[in-house]
């Protein structure tokens, strides 16, 4: 499941430029059983299997000895797992700025509660089940890499993104500058750089006014942004 995505696109060329490493460990292959089960029934009964601490436990010795050896601390062991807390734009930045992280992807009904004991942070990507911790990983870790230093080739795409400044992005336009009749607003094409970021400005307050209201946090933005907010404000409100 991850030598695809995440040996493509951006996550895939930062590899090959040598930016981090990624590696997958197989906890099946520190199984001591001769089926290599890695999971088993409830103590108490109930439905579904459920992942054996040994596996786990022993993959991830396995991993923070590679890791002593590239002279690389223990860093954030990560579980996903629906109860933990929700990932977002603010976390990833902070897991950008570790050394390394290691995430452990359960597949079955969950966990043996004692695995929590090797683990910094529990994550979920949000109020719904899927049926293992794969995919979840995949989409934290292409959000977290594409704010290393050099993933991106513009150094502005990251902090411009959706959620980094608090805000959902402004539109974005590019040639042609008329598409059957639907055209670039002028200012866009103005090359008045102090116009257009205006411009962007607000139509980024204006799109999280209409979708997100509860991204804005009054307390972070400029008093232009705040001017620019009140215009918002009064112009969605005449066109109801």
């Amino acid at each position: 499941m991850f030598k695809g995505p995440l040996g493509d696109s951006i996550v895939g060329k930062a590899v090959d430029k040598g930016l981090l490493d990624i590696n997958i460990t197989n906890f099946r292959d520190f199984s001591t059983n001769k089926h290599n089960n890695v999971d088993d029934y409830p103590f108490g009964g109930g439905a579904g299997m459920l992942l054996q601490p040994q596996p786990i436990f022993d993959a991830l010795s396995h991993v923070e000895q590679k890791a002593a050896e590239q002279g690389i601390g223990r860093g954030k062991v990560i579980l996903l797992d629906p109860a933990g807390k929700t990932f977002n734009q603010s976390e990833a930045e902070k897991l950008s700025k570790e050394d390394h992280l290691t995430f452990i992807c359960g597949h079955y009904e969950g966990y043996d509660e004692r695995i929590k004991e090797l683990v910094t942070d529990e994550y979920s990507l949000g109020d719904f089940v899927l049926t293992g911790g794969e995919l979840p990983a995949m989409v934290m870790i292409d959000s977290t890499v594409r704010l290393l230093s050099g993933v991106l080739g513009n150094k502005e795409s990251a902090p411009g993104d959706s959620y980094s400044s608090g805000l959902l992005e402004y539109p974005q336009y590019t040639r042609p500058a008329d598409f059957r009749g639907r055209k670039v607003p002028d200012v866009l094409i103005s090359g008045n750089h102090q116009k257009i970021d205006l411009w962007r400005q607000k139509e980024a307050l204006r799109k999280t006014y209409i979708r997100r209201p509860d991204l804005i946090n009054h307390d972070r933005l400029t008093s232009t942004q705040k001017h620019l907010l009140a215009d918002v404000r009064i112009e969605e409100e005449n066109n109801k």
